[in-house]
């Protein structure tokens, strides 16, 4: 169930209290010097005997200055909030209202821009989104048609290599689809959980030789997210103790360590070593899953940033050879995985490479 949004409270004031800076002290302080300066030549022009009538007027034109400049004060960033707003209601989310402020002005100020930062990184990265899908249905596509115009103009002949050639193609834009469709299902939250309990070391052992049959199989070809096309790096698993069980979702746990497994292959050196390591959490049938490879490693500026969709990280020369760098989904559908079973993904510290660590929460503990 999603939380509502986190209700922020002042750094400068407690709950129910009244800032010395608000608004509201403000006018107060307004009203009283209205009276004290009304009051004080009141008590001139009895003690000098002056007409009323011009400590009337003093008295109105005082307060009118004061008053002039209060309200200036109160109406100038209200001005700038609004022409702010214009402007992000036009589609620009580079301006930002002034925060010089230390009343409720100044508050809303922070809010507005606060605001505007998170519009303005929805909008960077639905431009992403855009761009990138656009570009990985542009490859598979282009290469299909490639293949089924080079056989229309009889450059080729249909035989069964060519056609093997646009069916690759095929698989690929379907893969890619297929990812599109699962991070639908992901964000309407339509994709329920079939939890039950089994055995961690016959059932990773079983991932990982499915990991290493698609390998040998599409070697050499572009592939999308969940299937890696290198054949030359080891997978090594280490369950510890054998018969370690866990409650979860096979299925789910089958993508996120497909998807890891996927990503560190991709990231190790030729002839490198991808290691799959499972433990006992701290409650009842609680899971601990690391995959670590021996590639180049994730720089911690990234962290944060390494399981947003469509993210291919900032590493020179991220992938080894054979790959074709992915979509940029597969962490992101780890992590949408990993977060319907209430667990925690990242990456971790580790003295080589990249070490991405998975905890599951298997069951709730009873109270005593």
């Amino acid at each position: 169930m999603s939380e509502g949004p986190a209700v922020r409270r002042s750094p400068r004031e407690p709950w129910g209290g009244v800032s010395p800076f608000s608004i509201k002290t403000k006018l107060g302080v307004l009203v009283v010097i209205a009276v004290l300066i009304t009051t004080g030549l009141m008590m001139i022009a009895m003690r000098t005997a002056t007409e009323l009538r011009f400590i009337t007027v003093f008295s109105m034109i005082a307060t009118l200055l004061i008053t002039q400049f209060v309200a200036h004060s109160l109406t100038a960033p209200l001005d700038d909030m609004n022409a702010v707003a214009r402007s992000i209601s036009h589609g620009d989310y580079t301006r930002r209202v002034r925060e010089n402020r230390r009343d409720e002005l100044g508050d809303l100020a922070q809010t507005i821009n606060r605001m505007a930062d998170d519009l303005e990184a929805q909008e960077r990265q639905r431009k992403e989104l855009v761009a990138n899908v656009s570009h990985e249905l542009r490859t598979p596509i282009a290469g299909l048609r490639a293949v089924l115009e080079n056989i229309v103009d009889g450059v080729t002949q249909a035989d069964p290599e060519t056609m093997r050639t646009a069916l690759k193609q095929t698989e690929r834009l379907g893969r890619l689809v297929e990812t599109l469709l699962d991070l639908s299902r992901l964000d309407n939250g339509v994709v329920p959980l079939k939890k039950r309990r089994f055995e961690v070391w016959p059932y990773l052992s079983g991932v990982l030789k499915e990991a290493n049959m698609v390998a040998t199989a599409r070697a050499g070809i572009a592939s999308g997210s969940g299937s890696h096309t290198r054949n030359d790096v080891h997978l090594h698993l280490d369950v510890s103790p054998p018969e370690l069980t866990a409650h979860a979702d096979p299925e789910r746990i089958h993508q996120v360590v497909a998807n890891l497994i996927d990503n560190a292959v991709k990231h190790s050196p030729a002839h490198g070593r991808v290691t799959v390591k499972a433990r006992r959490g701290s409650l009842p049938e609680s899971l601990e899953l690391e995959v670590l490879d021996e590639g180049p490693g994730i720089p911690r500026s990234e962290w944060h940033r390494v399981f947003e969709r469509f993210n291919r990280g900032q590493v020179r020369r991220p992938h080894g050879p054979g790959s074709d760098g992915g979509t940029g989904l597969g962490l992101a559908i780890a992590r949408w995985a990993v977060d319907l079973h209430g667990g925690r993904i990242g990456v971790a510290e580790s003295d080589r490479g990249c070490r991405i660590l998975v905890t599951l929460p298997g069951l709730p503990s009873l109270p005593s």
